[in-house]
């Protein structure tokens, strides 16, 4: 389900409600705290940037004679991360204006592209993308087939029903809960890490309930059959600012003894994320990158710098 559809059905409950039928357009901007969210196809504010010659004669040659940076990743429904705007069919956001950076300084047109989470990779093994920039969490594990330029933190939140009596302390906090959660992400595996931790403590289990849209997740957690959510912490402040949803914990991506790392990702050794760790490091010293994080709500998630590899969530122990 996209962007605008999700704001018809919920301004059309409201609506009903009230005792009308009419389904309003959605709005090309949405006020959520302290930002307003640009949902607009057009993006007039998207902060550009300027070629960069020395580093722009850096990037592999192939990609140089084709003139474009293919991007790919996910296309949620909620904002600020990637999702599409109000016509149902431009992908904007927070992870397209840093791609767009990139591109920019790299003197390429950007492409972007849209698969489901796991596809990205795929994509990305067989070459058929160049990058897969979309809150996409450092892990060792990822580490042996691709490398990593970061570019913010990874925070994760813990989302609740706004009248949820429900308390976090620690992975405790969750036996016997039912939580949801996305397939595939380093959120999975920290909470399967936990639940096994807390199975051994002899606690109740955790019931973990997976899902692949976000639009799916946030009606079980309106209808109240999940407890709760992880996810990234930049969608759960945006839809717990505009919902019934509330915010009680927060937490590194990569587990309790590291802060983890959102990185633009690319397939290892062909010589590409050089290129892309530099272009965001001229990003963040000209000032450009701060003004995306601004734009989008991020400045939590700040970074003084990018790096290539560093460590990352590790890998779940052998059995």
């Amino acid at each position: 389900m996209k962007l605008s559809t999700l704001i018809g059905i919920i301004s059309a409950a409201t609506l009903l409600t009230a005792g009308c039928t009419a389904e309003p357009e959605a709005a090309d901007t949405v006020q959520a705290g302290a930002v307003t969210y640009d949902l607009s196809p057009g993006q007039q504010s998207r902060v550009r940037a300027a070629k960069v010659a020395a580093i722009a004669a850096e990037v592999p040659q192939a990609i140089r004679d084709r003139g474009t940076l293919v991007v790919t990743g996910p296309a949620g429904s909620v904002p600020p991360l990637r999702f599409y705007a109000t016509d149902d069919r431009t992908v904007v956001g927070s992870e397209v204006d840093f791609a767009t950076l990139v591109a920019d300084i790299l003197g390429l047109k950007l492409d972007i592209q849209v698969a489901d989470w796991s596809q990205n990779f795929v994509r990305v093994d067989s070459g058929e993308v160049d990058a897969f920039i979309s809150n996409v969490t450092v892990t060792e594990e990822r580490k042996e087939k691709y490398d990593f330029a970061t570019y913010r933190t990874d925070t994760v939140a813990l989302e609740v029903p706004k009248d949820s009596t429900l308390t976090y302390t620690d992975r405790k906090s969750l036996a016997g809960k039912r939580i949801g959660i996305g397939a595939g992400t380093n959120q999975e595996q920290l909470l399967v890490s936990w639940n096994e931790k807390n199975v051994a403590e002899g606690l109740p289990p955790v019931d973990i309930a997976y899902y692949q849209q976000s639009t799916d997740y946030y009606l079980a957690l309106a209808s109240k059959r999940i407890d709760g959510y992880i996810g990234p912490n930049p969608a759960a402040v945006y839809h717990s600012a505009t919902s019934d949803g509330k915010i009680i914990a927060t937490f590194s991506g990569a587990g309790e003894q590291l802060q983890g790392e959102i990185a633009a990702l690319t397939k290892k050794n062909n010589g590409l994320i050089g290129p892309i760790h530099k272009a965001l490091q001229h990003a963040i010293a000209d000032g450009s990158y701060q003004k995306v994080l601004d734009r989008w709500g991020l400045a939590s998630e700040k970074v003084t710098e990018s790096r290539i590899n560093p460590p990352g969530l590790p890998k779940k122990p052998a059995a």
